[in-house]
């Protein structure tokens, strides 16, 4: 008998239901952000872990397939302070936030918008994701001005314009565009800037319907519980009575100030949970929380939740 080009499944081998369950359970939130904006600030062990790295490589890549804009703007503190070592360099933090002096800002510039921004595209590219690196240098994407704390911290910025045009150019021509956080002011001068806070600034400026935070953390934790939605009115009383404190204050307070700045929703979620972000956008539970302005009163549940 001649061999057969055809090919039989494996007895008992049946495609599971719960996938199709799955696959159709996302259908609802694909026709709902499809031609849609979402900003991802990618960080923490994500950017680390190769698994993991792959996987949100793959997450995003789906997302831009089932035509979602998916803007990335990325950290990297750790890879600027390790090619600081290797060079001899020395780095000092004030309350958390790098010291940047004129030689460190050429490290930051190298390392950010070289190394980390074109490793991430890289991997997005693998995926067929069609990634392009981007730093805020680019077409005068982000323009700074010098911190408040610039007499102790350097050249650390914080964003004083968004220029959404190259951006836009980009996410019209189906592609992914990955954003180093540096900035730029009319002086020549080059800024480090807070991944958050320009991830932030981006998402409002593109009126985007979701800004992810992928980071280290679950969510919003109250009691032994976290919050898998919370209104403004809510956080302001966790705030106050205390049951939301210490570094999560200005994360939820930066949140609720992106709302206000037009964008529909704020998700912080767990980058060390594989698939966390297509479990976040495309299923009922989701994984991490979601900011709201207020709970959205509707007759379905996907609504409601998403």
């Amino acid at each position: 008998m001649e061999k057969m080009c055809s090919e039989f499944r494996p007895e008992g081998n049946k495609p599971k239901q719960a996938i199709g369950q799955v696959l159709i359970e996302a259908l609802p939130y694909i026709r709902k952000f499809e031609g849609k904006t979402f900003v991802i600030k990618y960080g923490g062990a994500a950017m680390k872990d190769e698994v993991l790295k792959n996987t949100f490589a793959e997450n995003v890549t789906l997302l831009r397939k089932v035509g979602i804009n998916v803007v990335i703007v990325h950290g990297g503190g750790d890879a600027i302070t390790k090619t600081s070592e290797k060079l001899g360099m020395k780095t000092t933090f004030v309350h958390g936030k790098r010291v940047t002096d004129r030689e460190t800002i050429d490290v930051v510039q190298m390392t950010l918008a070289g190394k980390v921004n074109q490793d991430i595209v890289q991997l997005i590219n693998e995926d067929g994701g069609n990634a392009v690196g981007v730093s805020g240098l680019d077409a005068d994407t982000i323009r700074a001005v010098p911190s408040p704390k610039a007499a102790q911290l350097g050249l650390v910025g914080e964003v004083a314009e968004i220029n959404t045009k190259y951006i836009d150019l980009l996410c019209n021509a189906g592609l992914i565009p990955v954003i180093a956080p540096i900035g730029f002011d009319l002086e020549g001068n080059i800024y480090n800037i807070n991944a958050d806070d320009a991830a932030a600034a981006i998402a409002v400026a593109l009126k985007a319907e979701k800004l992810i935070y992928v980071s280290d953390v679950e969510g919003v934790r109250v009691g032994n519980r976290f919050l898998k939605t919370v209104c403004k009115s809510d956080a302001a009383d966790f705030i106050e009575s205390g049951i939301i404190s210490g570094g999560m204050i200005p994360k939820v307070v930066s949140a609720y100030l992106t709302l206000d700045g037009g964008v529909h929703k704020v998700h912080l979620i767990d980058g060390k949970q594989l698939h966390s972000l297509l479990l976040e956008v495309f299923t009922n539970e989701g994984v991490g929380t979601q900011f709201v302005i207020e709970i959205e009163q509707d007759n379905t549940q996907q609504e409601q939740v998403k």
